[in-house]
C-alpha cells in the first residue's frame, strides 16, 4: 500500500478480484480432449508440471485440479510458489480429493490462448474433467487460504449440525462462525447461503433445521446467526420470508460484524478492512508505547457502535511499521493522538477543526458532520520549489496546479508520477526530450507532478504514470493521453493540438490502494 493507504481495503475476504486485469476472452466453446498419452506427469515441490500433452491426461485422472499459469520470469509467481507447494502438503496430509498443477505460460500459448489467461499468475480450477469452464481462482495468496478455498469446493461449505454440542463445539474453536438456521433444507435460500460460504473463508460456517437449536437460540424464524468472540457476541440475520436471502445484503452483514469495532491496520488486516467496503475509514493516530494514548481507545470504541457498516474504525499505530500511512495523510509521527477521516470511493480526506480532546462524543461529532458534508476535504501539497520554472520540464505540486494547467494563453502537458514507479522512470528520458524541444515555445509547457505527495480538486490519479494535456483557452479541458510514451509520437500530440489515431495503450501501474483490490495482488501482463 505504500503511498495511498486505503482505498481500499479489499477488506475481508474477498472481495474483488484478484489475480487479472482486464477481462479475459471467452474460451473456445468446444475442445475435443487429447487422447491420453499415459505418460508419468512429472512433479515439481509436490506440483504436477503440465503441458499441452499431459494436461487431457490429468483432467481425466484428477476429478478436481487447480492448474497455475505462470511464467518463469514473474516475481509475483515466484512468490505465490511456495505458498502454492505448501497448500499441495496441507491437502495432501489431509488425503483432500484434489491435486495442484502448474503450466509454464510462455512455453504453451495453445493454452493460454485456450484459457484465457492475460497476466501471471493465473489459476484455474477444473472439476470432473470439465475443460471448457474452469472457476478462476480469486482467493488469498497464502496456503492455508488457498487450501481452505479448494476444501469448501470438493468438501461441504458449510458442517451439517444436529444438536447443541456440535453447535457449540464448532462456536468454542473458531473466532466467527456464522451459523445458517433453516427450518427447511432444501429451500433456495440455502443454496445462497451455501454459495456465499464457498468464498467468505474467513469464516467458518454451520447450518441446522432443528427445532430444538431455533429454540435454543431463541428464533422463531429463518435466519443466519453470526457468533464472534469479541464485541458483542452475536448478530442476527432474519432471512426475509417474501423476497428471502439477498447473497449480497448477507455478505454485507457477516463483512460487517465479522470485524471488531476497532480495528489495528497492519499488513495482516489491511486486506480484511479494504474487503469490508464500507467507504468511510476513521483513523485514530496513536503512539502504542504510551500509556495515554493507548487509554483513548476505549472513547474510540465507545463511539463506534451507531457507525457500523458506515464508517470503520480503525486504530494506526505510529510507533509501528506505519510510515507509508502517515505519509498517505501527510502526517509525522509525532502529531498523534489525531484523528483523520477518509472515502476510499473518493479518496477525499477529513480532519477535525482545533485541537479538541479524543473523546467518544468528539470522535462522534466528528464522523457526523463529515457524513453530513458539513466539513471540507483537505488536500495534500507540497511547498512550492523556488526553481520550479528553470527547467525545461517544470515542477508542479498541489499549489500551484490549478494556476500552471489552466493558464487559458499556454498548452501544459503533465505527467502525474510516482517516485517509485518504473514505469514512470522508463519514459523519463522521453520526457526531458520532450521538454527540450519545446523549451522555447511560450504557448507549451512540458510539467511534472509527484501524485503521491500531491492531491487535486479537479481529479484523481489511480494510476502511474498518467498523462493530462490542458490545452489553452477559457474552458478547462482536459485530455487524458493514452498512446507511445516516446518524443515522435508526444510532437505529433502536441503539434496537433491534443489529438492523435487511437493507439495501444502503454502499461501503467495502480496506484497501491487499488492494487489492495485484488486479493491475489497484481499480475504481470502478458
Amino acid at each position: 500500500m505504500d503511498g495511498r493507504l486505503l482505498p481500499v481495503l479489499l477488506l475481508l475476504l474477498g472481495v474483488s478480484g484478484p489475480w487479472g486485469q482486464g477481462q479475459e476472452p471467452e474460451g473456445p466453446s468446444e475442445v475435443l480432449p487429447e487422447e491420453s498419452t499415459g505418460e508419468e506427469v512429472p512433479k515439481d515441490d509436490g506440483i504436477l508440471v503440465l503441458d499441452h500433452n499431459t494436461l487431457s491426461q490429468a483432467l481425466q485422472e484428477h476429478p478436481a485440479l487447480m492448474v497455475e499459469f505462470y511464467a518463469p520470469w514473474c516475481g509475483h509467481c515466484k512468490a505465490l510458489a511456495p505458498e502454492y507447494s505448501k497448500a499441495a502438503a496441507l491437502l495432501a496430509a489431509e488425503s483432500a480429493a484434489v491435486t495442484l498443477a502448474k503450466v509454464d505460460g510462455p512455453a504453451e500459448p495453445e493454452l493460454t490462448k485456450e484459457f484465457g489467461v492475460v497476466g501471471y499468475p493465473t489459476l484455474k480450477f477444473f472439476q470432473n474433467g470439465n475443460r471448457t469452464n474452469p472457476e478462476e481462482y480469486v482467493g488469498p495468496q497464502k496456503a492455508e487460504g488457498i487450501a481452505e478455498w479448494l476444501r469448501r469446493r470438493v468438501g461441504p461449505s458449510a458442517t451439517h449440525l444436529e444438536d447443541e454440542e456440535g453447535v457449540q463445539a464448532l462456536i468454542d474453536k473458531w473466532d466467527v462462525v456464522a451459523i445458517g438456521f433453516f427450518q427447511d433444507l432444501q429451500e433456495e435460500d440455502v443454496a445462497t447461503f451455501l454459495a456465499l460460504a464457498r468464498d467468505a473463508l474467513d469464516i467458518t460456517f454451520g447450518l441446522t433445521d432443528r427445532s430444538q437449536l431455533f429454540q435454543k437460540f431463541g428464533l422463531t424464524k429463518n435466519t443466519v446467526v453470526l457468533f464472534k468472540k469479541f464485541d458483542e457476541g452475536r448478530a442476527d440475520f432474519p432471512v426475509d420470508k417474501d423476497t428471502g436471502l439477498d447473497l449480497g445484503d448477507l455478505s454485507r452483514f457477516l463483512i460487517t460484524h465479522s470485524m471488531h469495532l476497532v480495528t489495528e491496520f497492519n499488513s495482516q488486516t489491511s486486506p480484511k478492512i479494504f474487503a469490508a467496503k464500507i467507504l468511510n475509514h476513521l483513523l485514530l493516530f496513536v503512539n502504542q508505547t504510551l500509556a495515554q494514548h493507548k487509554e483513548l481507545l476505549t472513547e474510540f470504541r465507545e463511539a463506534a457502535p451507531p457507525f457500523r457498516g458506515q464508517v470503520l474504525f480503525v486504530m494506526v499505530d505510529v510507533a509501528a511499521d506505519n510510515d507509508h500511512v502517515l505519509k498517505y495523510f501527510g502526517l509525522k509521527a509525532e502529531e498523534a493522538p489525531t484523528l483523520r477521516l477518509i472515502n476510499i470511493e473518493t479518496t477525499k480526506k477529513y480532519a477535525p477543526s482545533g485541537v479538541a480532546p479524543i473523546t467518544a462524543a468528539s470522535v462522534a461529532t466528528f464522523c457526523q458532520a463529515v457524513l453530513h458534508g458539513e466539513v471540507k476535504p483537505y488536500l495534500m501539497s507540497q511547498e512550492i520549489p523556488p526553481d520550479w520554472d528553470q527547467r525545461p520540464v517544470k515542477t508542479l505540486v498541489g499549489k500551484n496546479f490549478e494556476q500552471v494547467a489552466f493558464d487559458e494563453t499556454k498548452s501544459v502537458f503533465v505527467k502525474f508520477y510516482a517516485p517509485w514507479c518504473s514505469h514512470c522512470k522508463e519514459m523519463a528520458p522521453a520526457w526531458e526530450a520532450l521538454a527540450e524541444k519545446y523549451k522555447d515555445r511560450e504557448d507549451i509547457v512540458i510539467a511534472e507532478l509527484d501524485a503521491t505527495a500531491n492531491e487535486l480538486e479537479a481529479f484523481s490519479v489511480h494510476g502511474y504514470p498518467t498523462l493530462k494535456f490542458f490545452p489553452a483557452g477559457p474552458d478547462r479541458k482536459v485530455i487524458e493521453y493514452k498512446s507511445t510514451r516516446d518524443l515522435e509520437t508526444f510532437s505529433k500530440f502536441l503539434d496537433n493540438g491534443g489529438d492523435l489515431p487511437e493507439e495501444p495503450n502503454e502499461p501503467s501501474v495502480s496506484s497501491p490502494e487499488i492494487q489492495a483490490n485484488s486479493t491475489m495482488g497484481p499480475k504481470e501482463e502478458l
